[in-house]
């Protein structure tokens, strides 16, 4: 996958955060700004996705967020493109509880781009990728806590 610039881009995940009771504010976005300006991450996309007590559903860009929100978060949003079509957004919307909003957080990982350029010149191939999921982290977290560990 190249940028649109022509230039080599690293891998690009999405994570999808719950807030429950819809209790999203901005406390999120300086990490992510930090993340940013570290060269560790590159912010794609970001929606917000708020589904009422009915269920009913309302997708917001991070442009056009407002409030203690919209402020934290109006610095990314200026780079953000739209690459979550409406019919993603709507597919991982279908998962979240009556009452909950989510962040939908679509980046790429710039740290990733000198090790991809360094695997063409060497003629090398990735050949698979994962993530192990969140729960096996989440046990190998408690273990380690057990342990006396981080």
């Amino acid at each position: 996958m190249t940028a649109k610039h022509g230039k080599v881009m690293g891998p690009v995940d999405y994570l999808m955060i719950r807030f429950p009771g819809n209790k999203f504010t901005g406390k999120i976005a300086p990490e992510l700004n930090d993340l940013e300006k570290k060269g560790i991450i590159r912010v794609i996309d970001l929606v917000m996705i708020l589904k009422d007590a009915q269920g009913k559903l309302m997708i917001i860009e991070a442009k056009n967020l407002e409030g203690e929100a919209g402020a934290a978060y109006r610095e990314l949003a200026k780079r953000t493109d739209e690459w979550f079509s409406e019919g993603d957004i709507e597919a991982l919307a279908r998962s979240l509880p009556n009452n909950t909003s989510a962040g939908l957080l679509l980046f790429e990982n710039i740290w990733a781009i000198k090790f991809k350029e360094a695997l063409i010149e060497a003629d090398a191939e990735l050949i698979d990728m994962g993530r192990i999921p969140p729960e096996s982290i989440a046990k190998a977290e408690q273990h380690l806590k057990a342990q006396g560990g981080a």
